[in-house]
C-alpha cells in the first residue's frame, strides 16, 4: 500500500530559504509542493488556489504576519493545517501561532527529518510541538494578561517614550501611565522599564514590526 501524497503549500518571503525549503520538500517521498507565496496576501491566494494539506507558514511576512494568515484562512477552511516555521522562539509569538490553530511550530534550525516528520505528523491530524517551545508555552499559558491600555504603555515604553509622552500620546494622566507601568512591571517579572522593553521584545509581546514604523 503506498503512502498518500502529502500536498504541502510554502510561504516564506526570503528568496533562498524558500527555495531550500522547495528543494528540500521536493525530493521528500511521499510529499509534493503545489505552490510558494513570498507573503501574507499572495499566501491567502495560493492557499484558496491549491487547497494544500499541509501549509509551512513564516511568523513575519510581509503585508499580513503569519499569523493573521492562519486566522484569515482558518475562518474560510477550518480544517486547514499549519506549521509555524520561523526564527523568533518568544513565548508571545508561539502563544498567537498556536491560538490561531497552528498544529506546530519549528525553528528554522531544525533538521530536515524533523521538518519531514512533523509535517506528516500534522497531516495526521495530530500536533508537534518540541519540548523547548512546550516549555516556554507553559511559561506563557501561567502568565498574566496584559491589559489592552497596558500593552499600549508597554509598546510607547519600547520606543522610548517618558512618562509625560505617554501619557500626552495615550490622553492619560501621568499618574494614570505610572499605574500602568507598576502592574505590568509585576505582571512581566521585571523591575525597571528597561528590563520591560527587553522583555517584550525577547518574548515578542510587542512585535519587532512595530519598531519600525515611527511614533507621533
Amino acid at each position: 500500500m503506498t503512502r498518500e501524497t502529502i500536498r504541502v503549500l510554502v510561504v516564506e518571503d526570503h528568496n533562498v530559504v524558500r527555495q531550500g525549503l522547495v528543494a528540500l520538500l521536493k525530493v521528500a517521498e511521499g510529499l509534493e509542493v503545489v505552490g510558494e507565496a513570498a507573503d501574507g496576501a499572495e499566501a491567502i491566494a495560493q492557499y484558496r488556489k491549491h487547497q494544500p494539506d499541509v501549509t509551512l507558514v513564516d511568523l513575519r511576512l510581509p503585508r499580513m504576519s503569519g499569523v493573521d494568515v492562519i486566522q484569515r484562512v482558518r475562518m474560510e477552511a477550518p480544517q486547514a493545517r499549519f506549521i509555524v516555521l520561523t526564527t523568533y522562539d518568544g513565548d508571545e509569538d508561539i502563544y498567537r501561532a498556536l491560538k490561531a490553530g497552528a498544529k506546530a511550530y519549528l525553528l528554522k534550525g531544525m533538521t530536515s527529518e524533523e521538518l519531514i516528520s512533523t509535517i506528516r505528523i500534522v497531516h495526521e491530524g495530530k500536533s508537534h510541538i518540541p519540548p523547548v517551545i512546550a516549555e516556554k508555552l507553559a511559561e506563557r499559558m501561567g502568565a498574566e494578561e496584559l491589559t489592552p491600555r497596558e500593552f499600549d504603555v508597554l509598546e510607547q515604553i519600547v520606543h522610548g517614550k517618558s512618562n509625560k509622552e505617554i501619557a500626552a500620546e495615550l490622553d492619560v494622566s501621568e499618574a494614570t501611565v505610572k499605574t500602568h507601568i507598576n502592574s505590568l512591571l509585576g505582571k512581566l517579572g521585571v523591575t525597571d522599564r528597561t528590563q520591560a522593553a527587553t522583555a517584550a521584545i525577547q518574548r515578542g509581546i510587542v512585535p519587532l514590526e512595530s519598531l519600525r514604523k515611527p511614533k507621533s
